[in-house]
């Protein structure tokens, strides 16, 4: 868990790090396959009225397939993260507000980790943006050059 002691907001800023495993169960769900742990780092600093702002940033890489073509792909994860956090009742129907219980002491920015990251990165990646794919009669990766059908003219 990522968490933050308020009470270590004392000076204005409180810094923290720490990983994630590629098999923590915070990351079921999302399709997504991490091929080493993610390094998470931030600063929370109070924003008024409550409210904390964590800037945070996340590095690590996941495997998957394309899409199109189903070639094994690897993709980075290394983002900038700003996220608030507040109690603020108003406030707690606002998707881009963490809520926060009124009398807690510490944050924890693990779930908003898992969301950024999700919002960051599409379960049907590609290879690359021209990726042309499988031929649909005979199943050959058109990437490669033209595949049987189209060179014996067989549309099946």
């Amino acid at each position: 868990m990522l968490r933050l002691n308020l009470r270590e907001l004392r000076g204005g800023l409180a810094s923290m790090a720490g990983t994630l495993d590629p098999a923590d169960p915070l990351f079921l769900g999302l399709g997504l396959h991490f091929r080493e742990p993610v390094q998470v780092e931030g600063v929370l600093q109070e924003a008024g009225d409550g409210g904390y702002l964590w800037r945070g940033h996340v590095h690590g890489s996941l495997s998957g397939e394309c899409r199109r073509c189903l070639t094994g792909v690897t993709l980075a994860v290394d983002d900038d993260v700003d996220v608030f956090f507040s109690a603020d009742p108003e406030l707690a129907e606002d998707p881009s507000v963490y809520p926060l219980a009124p009398e807690s002491d510490e944050v924890d920015v693990t779930s908003a980790v898992r969301e950024e990251i999700a919002l960051r990165l599409s379960v049907f990646p590609l290879c690359r943006p021209d990726c042309k794919g499988l031929c649909a009669n005979c199943g050959a990766d058109l990437n490669a050059g033209p595949c049987p059908c189209a060179v014996s003219g067989s549309t099946n």
